[in-house]
C-alpha cells in the first residue's frame, strides 16, 4: 500500500505559475529559480511579474516599459533551458473602470497566461500593513474585496485569479459568514471561464494559511472551477512550497483535474 502511495505522488504533474524576480518584488533573477523548481519534482515552472498599467511607480511592481525586457530575457532563458518547461504571464493589477485600456494593452502580449489580482482598494493597498485596516469596518471591507474580485473575473482578461481571498492576509475575519461570498465568486469563474489557484505564500505571511480559505474549496469543486497550484514565490527556496499539502486538501475536496496552460490555451490534466 505504501508503494502505491509513493508512485501515485510521483505521478502528478506539478505545475508553479506563480514566481516572482527582480523584474518586481522577488529575491532572486529568473535563472535562479530553475534549480529549485526541478529540485520540488515541477514538470513546469511559470514566471508573472507584477503589471500594472496604472500605477508603475510602486518599487514592487513593472510598468509597460519593463515588458518588453521582461519578455526577451524569459525567452532567452526558455531558449537554453531543456530540464524543465518554462512558462511567461504577469500577474496584473485590475482596477475597476479600466477594463478596456487594460484590455488593449494586454490583447498584443505574447504569454502563456494572464492571472489577475485585485491588490488595491482604491488608492491603497491591502497588503503592506495593518494600517490600510485601521478604522475601518472589516465586514464590509471583506464584501467590497469579493466585489472587486468578481469584476476582474467578470472582465474576461485574465485566465487564473491570483489569492482570491487575500484580504484575509493579516489573520482579520468577518462576523458574519462568507460562504454566500465565496459561492457568488466560484459562480462568476465557472461563467467566465476562468480558473482559480490555491495560493501557498499566505503560510509564510501573518495569516499563516492558503489563499483560498480551505474551508471553501468544496464551493469551488462544486461549481468545477479550474484549479492550479501556486506558491507565489518571491525567492527561490519558496518554490513549489507546501505543494504536497495543497494537493491534498484538493484531493479531499473532489477535485481531480488541474489546470495548465499554454499561450492563454488551457488544459487539464488528471492528478
Amino acid at each position: 500500500m505504501h508503494l502505491k502511495i509513493k508512485a501515485f505522488f510521483i505521478m502528478i504533474y506539478k505545475t508553479d505559475y506563480h514566481v516572482h524576480t527582480t523584474y518586481g518584488d522577488g529575491k532572486s533573477i529568473p535563472e535562479d529559480y530553475i534549480a529549485p523548481a526541478i529540485a520540488a519534482g515541477l514538470y513546469e515552472i511559470g514566471f508573472s511579474e507584477h503589471l500594472n498599467l496604472f500605477n508603475d511607480k510602486e518599487e514592487w511592481t513593472m510598468g509597460p516599459t519593463g515588458v518588453e525586457k521582461y519578455l526577451k530575457h524569459l525567452a532567452n532563458l526558455r531558449d537554453n533551458c531543456n530540464e524543465i518547461k518554462i512558462k511567461v504571464g504577469f500577474e496584473v493589477d485590475f482596477f475597476p473602470g479600466e477594463e478596456k485600456e487594460l484590455g488593449k494593452f494586454l490583447s498584443s502580449l505574447n504569454v502563456d497566461y494572464l492571472i489577475g489580482a485585485v491588490h488595491y482598494m482604491g488608492d491603497s493597498t491591502v497588503v503592506f500593513g495593518h494600517e490600510f485596516y485601521k478604522g475601518k469596518n472589516f465586514n464590509r471591507l471583506f464584501e467590497v474585496y469579493f466585489e472587486m474580485v468578481i469584476e476582474a473575473v467578470s472582465s474576461e482578461l485574465f485566465d487564473i485569479i491570483a489569492h482570491c481571498d487575500l484580504i484575509r492576509l493579516f489573520g482579520h475575519k468577518p462576523d458574519f459568514n462568507p460562504e454566500p461570498l465565496y459561492r457568488e465568486l466560484a459562480l462568476a469563474m465557472k461563467k467566465h471561464n476562468v480558473a482559480f489557484e490555491i495560493n501557498t505564500n499566505g503560510r509564510n505571511r501573518p495569516l499563516a494559511d492558503f489563499y483560498p480559505d480551505k474551508k471553501f474549496l468544496h464551493i469551488f469543486r462544486e461549481e468545477n472551477v479550474p484549479v492550479c497550484v501556486n506558491s507565489d514565490a518571491h525567492m527561490p527556496s519558496r518554490i513549489g512550497q507546501y505543494f504536497n499539502e495543497a494537493y491534498d486538501l484538493l484531493r479531499n475536496a473532489g477535485f481531480t483535474e488541474m489546470a495548465v496552460f499554454e499561450n492563454r490555451e488551457r488544459k487539464m490534466i488528471p492528478f
